[in-house]
């Protein structure tokens, strides 16, 4: 009996050691609460001296992790392990956390600096009346290329892709929703297609892009086109700035086809620790002066009017970057698919990369 008691105690030792262990690690790692703002954002999205900046004006200590993909980023807030209280999320990611119950609603009355966002990028269909985010960037999915290695193409067309004589020269970014929808939007359909003969369609036209296509990868691809070892690839807008700061040989262009235009938005996990400094940091991070510090730093398209004023005018002016509203009339922005026809383009993608390979 002596020795069942004894059992049971230690047992009870024990657990209430891994419990103390557990929050301490917990605390550590984001759950600090009302001292921590704990932010999950895209990698190189922010310039790190406006962290400094925040915690300094603040008092509040940033802890600061990032996501490679919007599916990682939500399935790691539905799990609930760090109590994230701001996250940089897509439209349809953000659309789709809004049904899954992932988001708190935010006071705008706590965010005066929301005066400086630019109509255009508010109330849109992904988050009417922006009841659970607030813009931060956005941009278009286009073609970078190097004139300087090709026979005179321009990319007025995603047919252009086509041209035999790009064989092994296009990089591709590893994302199905970008590579299924240039496909349907190189036939004339929308990237957000449905119909399943157009999916098959775009997919086959794809495989016929293969002997053109050098690799298809991640954040690899910005070196290799600095280093002009690919002479096109399919990307994002302010990844090409990137690029093109560091070579002025490259170029950009959206074909008129159309393409994507995205936005990623601040939102509040429903697990969030620190509510109010999350508004804080909205607000800070929508401050006229911190906006331009950030686009300049980042490179993509900000959505602060207010900012847009006190930036480079050859750059804002620059319509690769900044396209003007009757240019963004043959863009669309990504609709939540469901769970199961995002599968299909999942699949449908794999099967153009095991044809490329």
């Amino acid at each position: 009996m002596k020795n069942i008691i004894k059992a049971s105690v230690a047992i009870i030792v024990v657990c209430i050691l891994l419990f103390l262990v557990n929050d301490y690690l917990n605390k550590s790692s984001g759950k600090a609460g009302n001292d921590t703002v704990t932010i999950y954002n895209w990698g190189e999205y922010i310039d790190p001296e406006l962290i400094a900046q925040f915690e300094e004006e603040s008092g509040y200590r940033v802890v600061y992790e990032t996501f490679d993909s919007n599916e990682a980023m939500m399935t790691k807030i539905e799990q609930g392990g760090t109590s994230y209280d701001i996250a940089v999320p897509s439209e349809y990611a953000i659309e789709k956390m809004k049904e899954n119950n992932l988001l708190l609603p935010i006071d705008h009355s706590k965010i005066p600096n929301l005066k400086n966002i630019d109509p255009y990028f508010l109330d849109l269909s992904f988050d009417p009346k922006n009841e659970f985010s607030i813009p931060y960037f956005w941009g278009t999915v286009g073609i970078v290329y190097n004139p300087s290695l090709l026979d005179g193409q321009t990319f007025e067309s995603w047919e252009a892709l086509w041209d035999p004589s790009l064989k092994g020269e296009i990089l591709l970014v590893d994302g199905a929703r970008e590579v299924i929808g240039m496909g349907l939007n190189s036939l004339g359909y929308s990237l957000n297609s449905t119909n399943e003969n157009e999916l098959q369609e775009a997919t086959d036209k794809l495989k016929k892009l293969t002997p053109n296509v050098k690799a298809i990868i991640g954040d690899e691809v910005t070196q290799l086109m600095v280093n002009e070892e690919a002479a096109v690839a399919l990307t994002w807008s302010g990844q090409a700035a990137d690029m093109m700061w560091e070579n002025e040989e490259l170029d950009y262009a959206v074909p008129q086809e159309g393409s994507n235009l995205w936005f990623d938005n601040m939102v509040i996990p429903k697990t969030a620790a620190n509510v109010e400094g999350a508004h804080a940091f909205i607000n800070f991070m929508l401050d006229a002066e911190n906006s331009a510090q950030n686009a300049d730093y980042v490179g993509y398209s900000t959505p602060n009017v207010a900012a847009v004023s006190l930036m480079d005018e050859e750059v804002t002016s620059d319509e690769r970057f900044y396209p003007p509203e009757e240019q963004r009339d043959n863009l669309e922005v990504y609709n939540n698919l469901g769970l199961e026809l995002l599968g299909k383009y999942n699949e449908l993608f794999l099967e153009f990369k095991m044809s490329s390979n």
